[in-house]
């Protein structure tokens, strides 16, 4: 039995995302010094993802 295309492995898949989680917001923000520990969370600024 043959496997459907849909449901190969994720490896082969190499797409840009267009989207950072939280935390690679957070990691960003932080080195460009505009978020400090402590702040809220929640309504960051948005950031350019950066290759």
């Amino acid at each position: 039995m043959s496997l459907h295309p849909s449901l190969k492995g994720s490896s082969k898949i190499v797409t840009k995302r267009n989207v950072l989680k939280r935390y690679e917001r957070i990691n960003q923000l932080t080195r460009e010094g505009k978020w400090k520990e402590g702040e809220q969370v929640f309504g960051l600024p948005k950031t350019k993802i950066l290759d």
